[in-house]
């Protein structure tokens, strides 16, 4: 059992002060039968009341608006978290069975592209190779190993706008890039995929109550009979290390901070995420 604190702070800076805006955060963890949630609370400055509800996807959303003029935006979500190992994979499902349960459930709306995870018909053709002869288990560490060994982890390789395919031509890109191949080339093979945006604790040993500095992180979920998390980027199963917080087709269902101001066109806000072993 790891128990984590996570505070994860959001600075956004207007280059004149903006007369409103209106926001939405993703930064709530949820209570998962590998995960629960002990604690877990958004703050806004300048004050303002906030509100939650549930997405479509089952992801807490905190809304609020700011109607007076301000300078800066600063969002801080703290949770205190309790992760344990995962169980094992269930048994693969065969591909007919796969098939069957995404051609009468819910499972379909992870089973074709979006907009962030189309590859053109090269693409395609490079996961089916990998996957040849493979189960769905099989199949996903197959693909998310072609993935992560053409496109390199690198750290400002990339932005938020950039395609999957970008990222494989250029060769680098950061765990979004990296998660939204592999989800492209999972269901290219028939094999539902769904893009998990959460935290990720950078020192599984850390020493307790020692602060350490982490980020955000993007890593896949595949369906072989139930729900199965991997780490494309690290190359692991999602484990107690991962906290996950939003789950979706792609980024634009689970995005941290969306929202729209009044006024000038302003950079792009300063996030800092840190995390404390507690147990």
């Amino acid at each position: 059992m790891t128990r984590l604190r996570i505070k994860h702070i959001t600075e956004v800076a207007y280059a004149q002060p903006a007369s409103s805006s209106h926001n939405e955060v993703r930064m709530t963890p949820l209570t998962l039968p590998a995960q629960t949630t002990l604690d877990a609370r958004v703050t806004v400055s300048p004050t303002t009341p906030t509100w939650s509800y549930w997405d479509y996807w089952g992801t807490q959303v905190t809304g609020f608006d700011l109607m007076d003029p301000h300078g800066r935006l600063t969002i801080t979500a703290t949770s205190l978290v309790e992760t344990i190992p995962p169980g094992p994979l269930p048994a693969a499902p065969t591909w007919a069975e796969v098939a069957e349960r995404v051609a009468g459930s819910r499972l379909l709306e992870f089973a074709g592209p979006t907009g962030r995870t189309t590859v053109p018909a090269k693409l395609a053709k490079k996961a089916r190779k990998a996957a040849a002869g493979l189960d769905p288990h099989e199949t996903a560490l197959a693909v998310s190993t072609l993935v992560a060994d053409r496109v390199s982890y690198l750290p400002g390789a990339t932005s938020v706008n950039t395609s999957p395919v970008e990222a494989w031509e250029q060769g680098a890109g950061v765990c979004q890039d990296i998660t939204h191949l592999t989800i492209a080339m999972l269901r290219a093979v028939g094999l539902p995929a769904r893009y998990v945006s959460g935290y990720l604790h950078p020192e599984r040993d850390a020493e307790l109550h020692r602060p350490v500095a982490g980020q955000s992180h993007a890593w896949i979920e595949y369906w072989a009979g139930e729900w199965c998390g991997y780490d494309p980027t690290n190359g692991v199963r999602a484990d107690e290390s991962h906290v996950v917080v939003a789950r979706g087709r792609d980024y634009d269902d689970v995005t941290p901070h969306k929202g729209i101001y009044r006024g000038v066109p302003g950079g792009p806000p300063e996030v800092t995420v840190e995390f404390t072993r507690v147990a």
